[in-house]
């Protein structure tokens, strides 16, 4: 049989063109949210206390103790939920074995990692459905 070399362009043509966009829009959006300031302790214990109508260092406390609450409900049962916010989780990686690969045409010697726990944040289906 002989096999004919096809470009790949003339596959998926718009989708090559593409490529080097999406790269630069993304590369855009990761800027702007770098750019963003993201609300402080500080600043959110104020807000809480301007709407709630307590005093500041009382929603300071509050948010300690509820950061206290979560990490201990997250190493106690894997999972913790804020309502209307987010689910806090864990999640076990397995261990991996060392060796070599090949990454991006080259072999890599890979060290061997040992089992961890992750713990990762989910937002809640309310939260999801408003944005």
């Amino acid at each position: 049989q002989v096999c004919k070399k096809i470009p790949l362009a003339a596959l998926a043509p718009d989708s090559l063109a593409m490529a080097p966009m999406k790269a630069m829009k993304a590369k855009a959006t990761m800027k702007a949210m770098k750019g963003a300031k993201l609300m402080s302790k500080g600043a959110l214990a104020t807000e809480l206390s301007e709407a709630s109508g307590l005093k500041k260092g009382e929603i300071s406390t509050i948010l300690d103790t509820l950061a206290e609450i979560g990490t201990k409900e997250v190493k106690k049962n894997g999972k913790f939920t804020l309502p209307g916010l987010c689910m806090i989780k864990t999640r076990k990686k397995k261990a991996t074995k060392g060796g070599k690969k090949m990454m991006f045409g080259k072999e890599v010697k890979v060290k061997p990692q040992p089992a961890k726990t992750v713990v990762k944040a989910f937002p809640v289906a309310a939260l999801k459905q408003q944005i």
